[in-house]
């Protein structure tokens, strides 16, 4: 099973697509994980966008699940997932930061790789998944 955590935006939308390609190459399930704690400024992913979402998977093919726990802390619901016997690899995105940022990993992305005894991918947005989940690709040959 392939592990996602999901926080919207063109870093979880970067996180799906390659949390697809990963549940593919290994023939394997995927758990999409949108845990909000309360107080820490995060969102929770509104309906819109989770059934885009939800779309988007159904296309791909594999088997998933959407977990959307309020109140939770991220890094222990992905943490507590990852514990599962059948959990291969965690995808988290990284967003951009400042210089200040870059010398010090978001403390959930930092949490993650000190307690993760598994494989954890990193991915970052780009060009393709800036777009909106359902958005065709760029044609790159176009002028």
């Amino acid at each position: 099973m392939i592990v996602v955590g999901y926080a919207g935006g063109s870093a979880g939308r970067a996180c799906l697509e390659q949390g697809i390609v990963e549940a593919t190459v290994r023939d394997t399930s995927m758990l999409l994980i949108n845990a909000v704690s309360t107080g820490r400024g995060q969102r929770m992913v509104d309906a819109d966008e989770i059934a885009e979402v939800q779309a988007r998977l159904t296309r791909s093919g594999i088997k998933f699940e959407i977990r959307q726990p309020i109140g939770a802390d991220p890094s222990e619901e992905l943490l507590r997932a990852m514990d599962a016997d059948d959990a291969d690899v965690l995808v988290i995105g990284m967003r951009r930061r400042t210089q200040v940022g870059k010398l010090f990993m978001g403390s959930t992305s930092q949490y993650l790789f000190i307690e993760c005894s598994k494989p954890i991918l990193v991915v970052k947005p780009n060009r393709a998944t800036a777009a909106p989940v359902d958005a065709a690709p760029e044609d790159p040959t176009a002028p």
